[in-house]
């Protein structure tokens, strides 16, 4: 019975602990609100981002910028894809490989390793990617998010020719040196000895001091030590950059002396290439044709922008009538059709220089025959309608075809600088004094040569 008391007992404090807590759960009516407190100090005002990607990305600047990159032939990217992975070929036509060479200052010198010399400006496979953006002439975009970005540029240095294995050097000052970020691309490439098991640099000092030597004859066979004749034996596109700096050519001694027109001075890439846009042509388009048209059709126009500034040619402005432009350029086509004349006077009664009269030559119209700097021999896929015999190859088809004429020091020399002065495009106007004593000095040597 005690028991029972306690449980009971128990069960009432129970009962009364949880009438108390319902009731303290319950919601009373709200206090009067208390006194305000002191009121904190402000914070500092944060950055908006987006007010500074505006002063880049604005339709006057970044974004005007990108419309005018579509139109060049830098953001295509053809070239770049179908380069990918060649390391020796993408320092230029690719981003990461551009940025590489010139980020590690690698040389254009040749080293000798594992028997052979090999040429050492080249890429990585890792970096042998990717086409040309802002980002492969810019270097520090996205830095620090301002507009000074925009101004670093990737490369101003002086360019060690290539081509000369780093024996000459390019600097063209003006400008800020810009203009050495356009020729660390647009430069002549090395002409290797292609028969030379060792992959030595051609000898360009010899070509011109031994004209007479003989570079390649079929009927030698093993004797032929120098240079194998082929369909793309050349020095590539970019020919431009050495012209433009007066440089880099074989110059034979002749009556012209080799100097450079004040663009090697006065002008810079940019001037020109990057003036007030018309059309097509300007800014970061880098075009100076309005369009695509050939070299001489008449329906070519150009912007003549950069030219016809007060500091240049703006007392008697550059039009397509003047006499400066069209009296250079007609007298330059007509010494690069002669310089062409006796080159081809080896193959007896047939060219040994390559002609292309279709839309897909780059150098269409700037010499009367249509010639871009290839050798007409027979390479399959490549140039089908070839005449001459590859000596590269055993092919049943080429083995049909002529055996390539015999060639000299100075006809090679002469080819050389027929294919800088072809490729330069402008038909003597980035550096008249330079092309055309390259193209008189290189007739003369072959009469000289007797040939």
């Amino acid at each position: 019975m005690k028991n029972l008391h306690k449980l009971f007992f128990a069960a009432g404090l129970i009962a009364v602990a949880c009438i108390m807590v319902t009731s303290c759960t319950k919601t009373g009516p709200q206090g009067a609100q208390g006194i305000a407190g002191t009121n904190g100090t402000n914070g500092t005002n944060g950055k908006d981002a987006n007010e500074t990607c505006k002063l880049c990305h604005a339709k006057e600047v970044v974004d005007s910028v990108a419309v005018q990159f579509e139109l060049a032939k830098h953001s295509w990217g053809v070239v770049a894809f179908e380069e990918a992975g060649v390391v020796g070929c993408d320092p230029c036509h690719t981003d990461k490989g551009f940025v590489y060479v010139c980020k590690n200052n690698v040389p254009s010198t040749f080293t000798f390793t594992g028997g052979k010399w090999n040429n050492d400006y080249s890429t990585v496979l890792s970096d042998a990617i990717g086409a040309i953006t802002c980002f492969t002439c810019h270097s520090s975009l996205h830095t620090t998010y301002g507009y000074a970005d925009i101004t670093a540029l990737t490369t101003v240095a002086p360019v060690k020719m290539t081509m000369w294995g780093g024996a000459k050097t390019i600097d063209l000052q003006q400008n800020g040196g810009k203009s050495n970020l356009c020729v660390k691309c647009h430069q002549p490439r090395p002409l290797n000895c292609g028969n030379d098991p060792a992959g030595r640099l051609l000898n360009y000092d010899s070509v011109k001091n031994f004209p007479k030597i003989v570079m390649w004859d079929s009927a030698a066979g093993a004797k032929n030590i120098y240079l194998k004749p082929s369909y793309r034996m050349h020095v590539h596109y970019g020919a431009v950059g050495a012209v433009y700096a007066g440089m880099g050519a074989i110059e034979f001694p002749g009556d012209l002396v080799y100097s450079n027109s004040k663009h090697t001075t006065v002008a810079s890439c940019p001037d020109c290439h990057m003036a007030p846009m018309t059309g097509m042509a300007g800014g970061h388009a880098f075009n100076v044709r309005n369009a695509k048209e050939s070299a001489l059709s008449s329906g070519t126009t150009w912007n003549f922008n950069g030219c016809n500034v007060t500091s240049c040619h703006g007392s008697d402005p550059i039009t397509l009538t003047a006499a400066k432009w069209v009296n250079t350029r007609t007298e330059i086509k007509g010494l690069l059709d002669a310089l062409a004349t006796k080159i081809n006077a080896c193959g007896g009664g047939h060219d040994i220089l390559h002609k292309d009269a279709s839309s897909t030559n780059l150098w269409w119209g700037v010499s009367t025959n249509n010639y871009d700097g290839y050798l007409d021999i027979y390479t399959p896929g490549t140039n089908d309608a070839g005449y001459w015999r590859d000596p590269y190859s055993t092919n049943a088809t080429n083995m049909t075809k002529p055996k390539f004429p015999k060639l000299l020091n100075v006809q090679t020399g002469a080819l050389i600088n027929f294919q800088f002065c072809l490729r330069e495009y402008s038909l003597g106007i980035h550096n008249t004094s330079y092309v055309r004593a390259l193209l008189k000095n290189s007739v003369q040597a072959l009469n000289a040569a007797g040939l």
